[in-house]
């Protein structure tokens, strides 16, 4: 190749990425959305909460949280992935969102993968076992006999069709031979207000979710579906201590933009969101709440997130959960 060819071509990749290096210097000139997908109140919310205001002091713009609940997370998610890919626009997802939708809903409107950048993986949500007060199950073997000596009679909240709290209650149900009612709700927080009011027997909810109304005694817990007690709630036996070994499941949590935003800009949120989650106030806030953290960079949360899909799409098959 000729040196004047050479040098053409050099000028036209450089023309080619003059654009997108000049918007990520720019980046942020304006207020950034923040999507969370479910109600205020729930702990998603408040974790992008958290991140949402040390970044608004990183960028020196405003980054706001606006809550866009409905279709089990697809609405704030489908508006995220038909939003302009300038970075302005961002969601916070999870593994019902990103993953569970595209087997669960017919039409989600989006492609979990292919529509999506992640910029973070932050941890995981575990889940716990938490009954109305007066139901007469003390533990796990009890809530199994009571289930079974009526089936289909004591009913169970999730905060939608395919999040994480339905699926671990489906494979739970499958794993033990019960059956139980499904009753779906629009997020965590209208979930436990019926739990803690007695009119929803059980859930397998977040335990971000429910740990302030198990400390506070509005509701009782009687397992942890991890394969290990968890920090904040030492006092609850997993599953596995209680002959059931084979029904853990988390559900993890990511911040994502839109797939075709410029590579620099992707880098600039990244890098942010990340510096966020590994400060000691906020890492210790979200601890706080119950959840686990593990902070994965985009390259490291890709092949992760792919594997989620393929496990939660067995599990659901398993549970012969259809679409909807």
């Amino acid at each position: 190749m000729s040196l004047t060819r050479r040098s053409t071509l050099g000028l036209m990749a450089g023309a080619v990425l003059a654009p997108a290096v000049a918007r990520a210097e720019s980046f942020p000139s304006k207020v950034v959305t923040l999507v969370v997908p479910y109600p205020a109140g729930g702990p998603t919310d408040a974790i992008a909460r958290f991140v949402a205001q040390d970044l608004s002091v990183a960028f020196g713009h405003n980054v706001l949280v606006d809550n866009r609940a409905g279709a089990s997370g697809a609405v704030g998610t489908r508006a995220v992935a038909h939003a302009a890919p300038d970075g302005y626009t961002i969601v916070f997802g999870n593994n019902q969102t990103h993953g569970n939708n595209m087997f669960l809903l017919k039409d989600p409107g989006y492609d979990a993968v292919k529509d999506f950048a992640p910029l973070a993986g932050v941890g995981a949500f575990e889940h716990a076992f938490v009954v109305r007060n007066d139901l007469p199950a003390k533990t796990i073997p009890e809530l199994i006999a009571l289930a079974k000596a009526e089936p289909g009679k004591l009913n169970y909240g999730s905060t939608g069709v395919g999040s994480g709290s339905h699926l671990a209650m489906e494979l739970f149900m499958q794993r033990t031979g019960i059956k139980m009612t499904h009753v779906p709700f629009r997020g965590a927080a209208p979930l436990v207000q019926e739990i803690v009011a007695g009119r929803i027997d059980i859930a397998n909810s977040t335990l971000p979710s429910v740990l302030e109304q198990i400390n506070g005694g509005a509701l009782r817990a009687l397992a942890i579906a991890s394969p290990e007690r968890n920090p904040q709630a030492k006092a609850i036996p997993t599953l596995r201590e209680q002959g059931v070994s084979n029904a853990d499941a988390d559900s993890w949590a990511a911040f994502f933009a839109p797939a075709k935003t410029a590579q620099p800009v992707l880098d600039v949120l990244s890098k942010a969101i990340i510096a966020s989650l590994n400060k000691p106030q906020t890492r210790d806030a979200i601890i706080k709440l119950g959840f686990t953290l593990k902070v994965r960079e985009p390259d490291a949360f890709r092949p992760y997130h792919l594997q989620e899909i393929a496990t939660w799409k067995q599990i659901i098959a398993d549970a012969g959960v259809k679409a909807e």
